[in-house]
Protein backbone atom coordinates (compact mmCIF):
# COMPACT_ATOMS: atom_id res chain seq x y z
CA UNK A 1 0.00 0.00 0.00
CA UNK A 2 1.60 3.31 -0.73
CA UNK A 3 0.08 6.44 0.75
CA UNK A 4 1.37 9.67 0.13
CA UNK A 5 2.13 12.08 3.12
CA UNK A 6 -0.70 14.35 2.44
CA UNK A 7 -3.06 11.36 2.36
CA UNK A 8 -1.73 9.75 5.54
CA UNK A 9 -1.86 13.46 7.09
CA UNK A 10 -5.52 13.56 6.29
CA UNK A 11 -5.72 10.22 7.79
CA UNK A 12 -4.74 10.97 10.80
CA UNK A 13 -6.39 14.29 11.30
CA UNK A 14 -9.52 12.01 10.94
CA UNK A 15 -8.66 9.62 13.28
CA UNK A 16 -7.02 11.62 16.08
CA UNK A 17 -9.52 12.41 18.66
CA UNK A 18 -10.62 16.31 19.31
CA UNK A 19 -9.04 18.25 21.43
CA UNK A 20 -10.77 19.42 24.82
CA UNK A 21 -8.03 21.87 25.79
CA UNK A 22 -10.81 24.59 26.35
CA UNK A 23 -12.85 22.41 28.53
CA UNK A 24 -10.48 21.31 30.42
CA UNK A 25 -9.22 24.97 31.11
CA UNK A 26 -12.17 25.89 31.94
CA UNK A 27 -12.83 23.00 34.33
CA UNK A 28 -9.63 23.43 36.12
CA UNK A 29 -9.80 26.91 36.71
CA UNK A 30 -13.23 26.93 37.69
CA UNK A 31 -12.23 23.62 40.43
CA UNK A 32 -9.01 25.42 41.48
CA UNK A 33 -10.77 28.48 42.15
CA UNK A 34 -13.68 27.08 44.36
CA UNK A 35 -10.55 25.14 45.91
CA UNK A 36 -9.13 28.87 46.94
CA UNK A 37 -12.39 30.67 47.12
CA UNK A 38 -13.41 27.96 50.00
CA UNK A 39 -10.08 28.72 51.33
CA UNK A 40 -10.72 32.65 51.69
CA UNK A 41 -14.31 31.82 53.26
CA UNK A 42 -12.50 29.69 55.58
CA UNK A 43 -9.42 32.70 56.16
CA UNK A 44 -12.46 35.31 56.35
CA UNK A 45 -14.30 32.94 59.01
CA UNK A 46 -11.03 33.05 61.22
CA UNK A 47 -10.25 36.61 61.20
CA UNK A 48 -14.29 38.07 61.87
CA UNK A 49 -13.65 35.88 65.10
CA UNK A 50 -10.53 37.71 65.89
CA UNK A 51 -7.78 35.96 64.59
CA UNK A 52 -4.61 37.97 62.99
CA UNK A 53 -4.41 37.74 59.19
CA UNK A 54 -1.00 35.12 59.51
CA UNK A 55 -2.90 33.36 62.20
CA UNK A 56 -5.71 32.97 60.20
CA UNK A 57 -4.14 32.10 57.06
CA UNK A 58 -1.90 28.95 58.71
CA UNK A 59 -5.23 27.77 60.17
CA UNK A 60 -6.21 28.01 56.77
CA UNK A 61 -3.53 26.00 55.30
CA UNK A 62 -3.91 23.71 58.09
CA UNK A 63 -7.74 23.60 57.61
CA UNK A 64 -7.19 22.60 53.44
CA UNK A 65 -4.02 20.05 54.09
CA UNK A 66 -5.95 18.22 56.23
CA UNK A 67 -9.29 18.15 54.05
CA UNK A 68 -7.55 17.30 51.36
CA UNK A 69 -5.68 14.24 52.88
CA UNK A 70 -8.59 13.18 54.76
CA UNK A 71 -10.39 13.19 51.05
CA UNK A 72 -7.99 11.69 49.60
CA UNK A 73 -8.23 8.75 52.47
CA UNK A 74 -11.72 8.42 51.13
CA UNK A 75 -11.04 8.10 47.73
CA UNK A 76 -12.96 11.69 46.71
CA UNK A 77 -9.77 13.25 45.65
CA UNK A 78 -9.01 11.26 43.29
CA UNK A 79 -12.57 10.99 41.39
CA UNK A 80 -12.71 14.88 41.47
CA UNK A 81 -9.03 15.02 39.81
CA UNK A 82 -10.03 12.86 36.89
CA UNK A 83 -12.27 15.43 35.98
CA UNK A 84 -10.58 18.64 37.05
CA UNK A 85 -7.25 17.75 36.53
CA UNK A 86 -4.30 20.61 37.29
CA UNK A 87 -7.49 22.86 39.04
CA UNK A 88 -6.81 20.25 42.20
CA UNK A 89 -2.95 20.00 41.41
CA UNK A 90 -1.73 23.92 41.94
CA UNK A 91 -3.40 24.55 45.43
CA UNK A 92 -1.70 23.72 48.45
CA UNK A 93 -4.11 20.20 48.26
CA UNK A 94 -2.64 18.99 45.34
CA UNK A 95 0.50 18.65 47.40
CA UNK A 96 -1.59 16.86 50.60
CA UNK A 97 -3.14 14.80 47.99
CA UNK A 98 0.09 13.73 46.62
CA UNK A 99 1.66 12.43 49.88
CA UNK A 100 -1.28 11.09 51.19
CA UNK A 101 -2.09 8.80 47.84
CA UNK A 102 1.61 7.71 48.51
CA UNK A 103 1.44 7.16 51.91
CA UNK A 104 -1.61 5.25 51.31
CA UNK A 105 -0.15 3.05 48.28
CA UNK A 106 2.89 2.13 50.92
CA UNK A 107 0.93 1.43 53.20
CA UNK A 108 1.18 -2.77 53.27
CA UNK A 109 5.05 -2.00 53.38
CA UNK A 110 5.01 -0.87 57.12
CA UNK A 111 5.43 2.02 58.73
CA UNK A 112 8.64 3.04 58.18
CA UNK A 113 10.11 1.17 55.15
CA UNK A 114 6.52 1.95 53.71
CA UNK A 115 5.05 5.23 54.18
CA UNK A 116 7.75 7.24 55.60
CA UNK A 117 9.63 6.57 52.66
CA UNK A 118 7.09 7.08 49.98
CA UNK A 119 6.41 10.40 52.11
CA UNK A 120 9.89 11.71 51.54
CA UNK A 121 10.09 10.19 48.20
CA UNK A 122 7.52 12.38 47.13
CA UNK A 123 7.50 15.23 49.53
CA UNK A 124 11.56 15.38 49.23
CA UNK A 125 12.39 16.94 45.79
CA UNK A 126 9.12 19.44 46.44
CA UNK A 127 10.79 20.74 50.01
CA UNK A 128 13.80 20.97 48.59
CA UNK A 129 13.38 22.70 45.28
CA UNK A 130 11.04 25.07 47.06
CA UNK A 131 13.39 25.82 49.52
CA UNK A 132 16.18 26.43 46.70
CA UNK A 133 13.38 28.65 44.87
CA UNK A 134 12.83 30.56 48.15
CA UNK A 135 16.46 31.42 48.66
CA UNK A 136 16.28 31.85 45.21
CA UNK A 137 14.24 34.82 44.92
CA UNK A 138 14.63 35.99 48.34
CA UNK A 139 18.28 36.69 46.81
CA UNK A 140 17.23 38.54 44.12
CA UNK A 141 14.27 40.43 46.07
CA UNK A 142 17.53 41.88 48.45
CA UNK A 143 19.94 42.69 45.43
CA UNK A 144 16.95 44.38 44.14
CA UNK A 145 15.59 46.41 46.73
CA UNK A 146 19.18 47.25 48.06
CA UNK A 147 20.90 47.74 44.58
CA UNK A 148 18.19 50.00 43.03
Amino acid sequence: MNITPQAYSKMSQRAEPKSRAAVNTMTAFVVGGGICGFGQIIRMIFETYGFETQTAGAWTSMILVTLSALLTGFGIYQRLAKHAGAGTLVPITGFSNSISSSAIEARSEGLVTGVGTKIFTIAGPVILFGSAAAFLYGLIYYIITRVF
